[in-house]
């Protein structure tokens, strides 16, 4: 069995290791003991603050297979992004241009610096082992910080983004940060990103990013082709998410051009199918053909727990059967609730 709970002091040598993997398609998990040790002092003084308005709160994620007590992955979501500054993004547009005295119309693609996604609540560096990968516990952890948000709601905004890393070469060079951002920074692509250390709030970003819509047929061809790509690291966590509700297209990163998705808690399955159900002591098992996959949460703090079971769909029920060892493990008994929500 897999439990999806906050992160603490005692994990961290096992991030460590993690961030030791060579992992392109998260930009946002730290690399060095110095800096997770910050993330996960940030992320258990958040579970403890008190919120009125999202923040600056930062809530960091494990999930840990309970037969040998190992980290096999982690995800976070922050409050707010650009909360200490603005969150920067290029916006994809669509300029139109007329001209009648030669009778021609068209529209032309630009990429116009923006702030837009500041204040929205971002989802940020999941990551999971291979081992997991395929099984239900991967959507597990993904889905695991909205249900914690489903449960305190007053901690995060009304609107998502998720920023995915774009493609890049087997050095690490990005097609699109050589044909833009290169120009203006002048420096390599993994350079500017160690400067930035996965940020996109830096005064500096706005200092030397060009403010003027970017005509996009004017950058070179293998930059436009990667515009809106993903690595290819980052797909199962791009499935993953369109498959909540997530879209992508309308916002692409400043520096490699990947993907960022985004949505209205209105329009993601978390939020709209996450169901409140009693917890009753479970009595057999059902049949094969009757059987779904949930996540199941608890929890509005340091103690949220999820997990996946098989049961009978719950659609149509006011209680969910939970084990002796699932009650354990999130910490509940009979009668009380939990969050539940098909995978």
């Amino acid at each position: 069995m897999y439990v999806v709970r906050p992160v603490e002091t005692a994990d961290i040598a096992a991030l460590e290791s993690l961030a030791a993997v060579s992992m392109p398609g998260v930009h946002t998990l730290p690399k060095t003991r110095e800096k997770i040790e910050q993330a996960v002092e940030g992320s258990i003084a958040s579970f403890a603050a008190h919120v009125d308005i999202p923040s600056e709160e930062s809530y960091m994620f494990v999930m840990e297979s309970l037969a040998d007590k190992k980290i096999v992955g982690t995800a976070a979501i922050h409050a707010s992004a650009g909360s200490n500054g603005t969150y920067f993004s290029f916006r994809n547009d669509v300029i139109q241009q007329v001209s009648r005295d030669l009778n021609i119309s068209h529209s032309v693609h630009a990429l116009t610096l923006c702030s837009e996604l500041t204040a929205y609540s971002q989802l940020s560096g999941f990551y999971v082992d291979a081992a997991v990968a395929q099984r239900p516990e991967a959507a597990l952890l993904s889905r695991s910080r909205l249900l914690y948000a489903v449960q305190a709601p007053h901690r995060f905004g009304d609107r998502f983004f998720v920023p995915l890393a774009g493609l890049t070469d087997e050095n690490g060079g990005s097609p699109f940060w050589d044909a833009l951002g290169r120009k203006f920074f002048k420096m390599d692509f993994l350079d500017a990103e160690r400067v930035i250390g996965g940020a996109r709030n830096r005064t500096l970003i706005v200092e030397l990013m060009p403010h003027y819509p970017v005509y996009v047929p004017l950058l070179p061809g293998d930059a436009q082709a990667v515009m809106g790509q993903i690595h290819p690291s980052g797909e199962l966590a791009f499935n993953l998410l369109t498959s909540e509700g997530f879209e992508a297209d309308e916002y692409i990163d400043i520096f490699d051009g990947g993907p960022i998705l985004q949505a209205h808690k209105h329009t993601l399955r978390t939020f709209t199918a996450s169901m409140p159900r009693r917890v009753a002591a479970a009595s057999g098992t059902p049949a094969s053909d009757a059987v779904a996959t949930y996540a199941v949460s608890t929890g509005p703090d340091q103690r949220f727990r999820a997990v996946t079971i098989n049961c009978a769909p719950l659609e149509s029920s006011e209680t969910v059967c939970l084990p002796k060892q699932v009650q354990d493990v999130l910490g509940v008994s009979e009668g009380d609730t939990v969050t539940c929500v098909r995978i």
